[in-house]
């Protein structure tokens, strides 16, 4: 069954579209812009130390005129930085290396997503 989901904007009143079902939902959405309306995934945090290193979700703009409207992987990184020994230097490396296996597994599922599901759901 096909989802939908009726958000208000600013400039159009309310909108529905299709949500896709790796969509986490819009219960926090504040009505903006048409063209700024996202639907995102959960979010994966990687992490070294207990402090976040990066942080990444599945999102879409499906009606932007700016952005593609395909789905991607947003991917921000923190502000990290520290000086590090030669033992906590391999300990970042080797938690750096399974963010990466991570990171590969988030970029198959996405393109399953862009294969299965076309490049707008």
């Amino acid at each position: 069954m096909n989802r939908t989901v009726t958000l208000p904007t600013i400039d159009h009143g309310d909108i529905t579209l299709p949500e896709p079902a790796w969509c986490t939902g819009h219960a926090d959405h504040i009505p903006g812009y048409r063209v700024d309306l996202a639907h995102t995934g959960p979010e994966h945090h990687f992490a070294f130390e207990g402090e976040q290193l990066l942080v990444a979700m599945l999102t879409q703009y499906p009606l932007s005129d700016a952005l593609s409207t395909d789905v991607g992987l947003f991917v921000e990184q923190t502000g990290y930085a520290r000086t590090l020994d030669p033992v906590r230097l391999r300990m970042l490396a080797a938690a750096l290396t399974v963010h990466a296996m991570h990171l590969r597994t988030l970029a198959d599922e996405l393109a399953a997503i862009h294969g299965n599901e076309g490049r707008t759901s």
